[in-house]
């Protein structure tokens, strides 16, 4: 693994680690918004670490099917990293919501959830990395 894919893979752990402390001060918009973010820079360092030069995004769905060109069975991946990306928007922008704030949308249910899914990404793809 290079530098870059290393510091990304990092970042990844950190912004679930946060995420997990976010789930449990009840900050649950939030905590889902950090498992996405997560997983887009696990997929991300898996990328870099198959030798990209740029890589661009933050739709896991398309990040997956880049992913897809170095491994065909990152579609296991992208089947389950995409459930996320309906928390990129929604948990941040209150004009996503009609009628209310994010964070008085989002519930326990929604971050443990989204936590399950990021830890899942998180290890299939750090499963990956180590197979190389």
């Amino acid at each position: 693994m290079n530098k870059l894919s290393n510091n990304w893979v990092k970042q990844a752990n950190y912004d679930f680690e946060v995420a997990n402390f976010n789930a449990k001060a009840g900050h649950h918009a939030l905590a889902c918004f950090l498992c996405h973010e997560s997983a887009v820079k696990i997929v991300i360092a898996y990328i870099y670490s198959k030798g990209a030069e740029f890589v661009w995004g933050t739709s896991l769905s398309d990040l997956c099917e880049d992913a897809m060109v170095f491994d065909p069975s990152f579609d296991l991946v992208k089947s389950i990293a995409m459930l996320l990306d309906k928390y990129y928007i929604g948990t941040r922008l209150p004009s996503s919501l009609p009628g209310a704030a994010p964070y008085e949308v989002y519930d326990k249910s929604d971050s443990e959830k989204s936590l399950e899914i990021a830890k899942a990404v998180l290890d299939g793809v750090i499963k990956r990395m180590q197979k190389d």
